[in-house]
């Protein structure tokens, strides 16, 4: 036979259990309370303001100029900007590829910058400005000669030197450090005839529009030709190569007048000239 309890002493059982939902309750509202005291506070403290302020990345422009594009300053609130918004604010510079900003605990914040890869500078007007990958002219310009990467020289019109960069853009490192200079050599058979000057003393002739698919074999080309002179690298049609002796020690025409006083033709050799 089960034995029935008394609901009269169940009660203080029932009371201790309902004593200790409400301790529990009474609890948990004071650190919600506390919390969000704290969280108020500090919103209205020093402690929620920015302090600090790191740009990695910069190479083009210095790292003031993204901190004053972002619209982020020293003393403002960590919480009063949205991620989002700064990032396309520095991606407005066309010059920058990627850009991300995140907040570091509790007071700084860092921007990280991927900017375009300078791959030229064209020059004019005793001026060098920088040429990007993607095709756009970095405005900041220079005097002093590069030698960070190759000077166009000669090479006009927009569309031309954004289909040459887009070229170089797709060189190899160490193939575009090996080239100093790349001027025009557009004649009326082909206008996208371009000279290369290259570091290491060799010359190539190349088409802008297979450029990069061919210069790219450039160190496996001049490996096979090591042992011999210095000369010419033509890859405008196949690929061949000229020494310099034999390239440009080719004969000349002056004019001289005849017995009669008629202006006529006549061969010269440099050496020949050289002797005169």
């Amino acid at each position: 036979m089960e034995k029935v309890i008394d609901i009269e002493d169940r009660i203080p059982t029932l009371k201790k259990r309902r004593k200790k939902r409400t301790n529990r309750k009474f609890i948990v509202l004071i650190l919600l309370f506390f919390i969000v005291l704290a969280v108020l506070l500090y919103f209205q403290s020093p402690y929620s303001n920015i302090n600090k302020i790191t740009v990695n990345g910069a190479k083009l422009v210095d790292n003031e100029h993204y901190v004053e594009t972002s619209t982020l300053a020293l003393g403002k609130s960590m919480w009063g900007f949205k991620i989002e918004d700064v990032e396309n604010l520095l991606l407005k510079d066309k010059w920058v590829k990627e850009a991300h900003v995140k907040r570091n605990w509790l007071r700084g914040v860092t921007i990280d910058v991927k900017e375009w890869k300078k791959v030229a500078y064209l020059a004019g007007d005793g001026t060098y400005y920088p040429l990007l990958e993607n095709g756009e002219r970095f405005e900041q310009k220079g005097n002093d000669t590069p030698i960070d990467a190759p000077v166009f020289i000669g090479i006009t019109g927009e569309k031309t030197i954004k289909k040459l960069v887009a070229q170089l853009a797709q060189l190899k490192p160490e193939v575009l450090a090996l080239i100093s200079q790349v001027n025009t050599n557009s004649n009326d058979t082909n206008p996208n005839a371009v000279k290369l000057y290259m570091n290491d003393g060799y010359e190539v002739r190349a088409i802008i529009q297979t450029l990069a698919d061919k210069l790219n074999y450039y160190p496996s080309i001049v490996a096979q030709i090591a042992n011999l002179e210095k000369g010419v690298i033509d890859l405008e049609v196949g690929s061949y190569y000229r020494p310099f002796n034999e390239e440009y020690n080719k004969i000349s025409i002056d004019m001289e007048a005849n017995e009669d006083g008629e202006m006529v033709d006549q061969e010269v050799t440099e050496d020949e000239q050289q002797e005169e």
